[in-house]
């Protein structure tokens, strides 16, 4: 089966490689395939549903290094779940009876795409798995390609998600700076809120990386300019069991000594406690069309905060979230690396029509390949027990606590 037309969309929250992977797509097709007309829906699966799509011009093919050099994403994204019928009708996607599956297979189909590019996350490519699901069921001619977005890094069975590294590094370089806030008031209780909502690696990462950054500073503990006042002195998970009383006696001490604690969540940790809270108030707690809870509404970096402060007898808590710093990022040298060598495949599968989501499959001895749709989900969660991870947590002196992830998928 030949490929002449290709479409690429992007979908789902930002990571630094949307731009890259578009731009990766662009080079290999130009590269090797300079015959194959080239398209890009603009905002995603909204995009296609509406039949909106921009040609990727000569003068785009031959200048698609430059989005290298950029984050976001050049074509635009949407959070659109194909599946969810009362949404697009909501949105006005499509019309009362209609089926977006349906339209969007059918757009596709008038718009002459051979091969669809799908970048985005575990929800983006469940849906391009619905997607493709609906194709060869109703046996329409395309092939769908994925390739895995998230900074969550939390996409079974994929060892690592594209535009990740990069969020745990700008996360941690965020925080060089707000640290130095602790001298801005005594008994300062600062929290670093992080992106992750059900996994905890990017979390784990970032402080990692964190405190990989301040090792080799000089320091004036004499004046005050001390190594352990910017420090990590806790790291909270979803996959950790955290005891708050246990650590609020530890951080106390902290507290008493040094005058500041710094502590990295995940916006995700703590969430069942907070909309139990909140659904017992009579509020209802806002969800997103794939259900996930908008976890801005609810602030958990706010609610660690309350915990904390008067346990603490902190004077002043400040709250501050890396997210849409670190996510809207232009990717680092690390991710660029892994970005090219994944478009470089998703581009030789596409042309050869072989469909699936290109990642290292951690079932099959991380091997670079076109991973099936059929065994792609979200919600993989970051072990506890990683070495690294344990041996951070020894050196700020936190108990590692109870592993309450759960791996099922």
């Amino acid at each position: 089966m030949s490929v002449k037309r290709v479409a690429l969309l992007t979908a789902g929250g930002l990571a630094p490689c949307l731009s890259s992977a578009v731009g990766g797509l662009i080079e290999r097709y130009t590269e090797i395939a300079p015959d194959v007309d080239i398209i890009a829906y603009v905002g995603g699966y909204k995009g296609l549903l509406q039949g909106n799509y921009i040609e990727i011009s000569p003068k785009a093919r031959e200048n698609a290094r430059f989005l290298h050099e950029h984050g976001g994403s050049p074509i635009g994204n949407s959070r659109v779940k194909l599946t969810n019928v009362k949404d697009c009708i909501k949105r006005g996607l499509v019309k009362e009876g209609e089926d977006p599956l349906k339209i969007a297979a059918q757009q596709l189909t008038k718009d002459g795409v051979d091969v669809l590019h799908t970048i985005g996350g575990d929800d983006t490519n469940t849906t391009a798995a619905d997607l493709a699901a609906y194709l060869a069921t109703h046996n329409y001619d395309l092939t769908v390609v994925g390739l895995p977005k998230t900074i969550d890094n939390d996409i079974f069975p994929i060892s690592q998600s594209l535009g990740a590294w990069t969020a745990a590094q700008l996360g941690a370089e965020y925080f060089r700076n707000v640290s130095a806030e602790h001298s801005a008031n005594p008994r300062m209780l600062i929290i670093h809120e992080v992106m992750g909502r059900i996994c905890g690696w990017l979390t784990a990462t970032t402080a990692l990386e964190y405190r990989q950054q301040i090792e080799n500073l000089n320091y004036l503990p004499e004046i005050g300019y001390s190594k352990e006042r910017i420090d990590v002195h806790a790291v909270f998970i979803p996959e950790m069991e955290i005891d708050i009383e246990a650590e609020a006696k530890r951080l106390c001490k902290i507290m008493d000594e040094i005058d500041c604690v710094n502590i990295f969540i995940s916006e995700g940790a703590g969430v069942d406690a907070i909309v139990k809270q909140i659904e017992a108030s009579g509020q209802e707690v806002q969800r997103d069309a794939f259900g996930h809870i908008k976890l801005d509404t609810i602030n958990p970096g706010r609610w660690f905060g309350d915990q904390f402060a008067k346990k603490l007898n902190a004077e002043k808590v400040l709250v501050q979230k890396s997210g849409y710093y670190a996510r809207a990022a232009a990717a680092n040298v690390r991710d660029l690396s892994l970005i090219k060598s994944c478009t470089d495949l998703a581009v030789d599968c596409a042309l050869r029509r072989e469909g699936g989501v290109i990642g290292h499959d951690e079932d099959n001895r991380n091997i670079l390949r076109a991973i099936e749709f059929t065994r792609i989900a979200g919600g993989k969660p970051f072990n506890i027990d990683t070495p690294w991870f344990e041996q951070l947590l020894k050196d700020i002196g936190q108990t590692k606590g109870k592993n309450i992830a759960k791996t099922d998928h």
